[in-house]
């Protein structure tokens, strides 16, 4: 996510708690997505489900935090 735009992603986390703090949810449940696809993490289909949407909701609004901070 925001590949080649790290400099930009580094400095809205510095300035702004939210996107810092949504930024770390996202990739917490990235990882955790994929060690249930690995099978490294025991969970249910119903629990990987849930976990992809919120971490695809997280992603949406990462992006439109960053575009506004862009924009600005």
């Amino acid at each position: 996510m925001f590949e080649g735009q790290q400099p930009e992603v580094d400095n809205l986390m510095q300035r702004d708690t939210e996107f810092r703090q949504l930024y770390h949810r996202h990739r917490h449940l990235d990882k955790k997505v994929l060690d249930a696809e690995l099978g490294v993490l025991p969970i249910d289909g119903n629990t990987l489900r849930q976990m992809k949407r919120e971490k695809f909701q997280a992603k949406q609004q990462l992006t439109r935090m960053f575009e506004r901070h862009r924009l600005n």
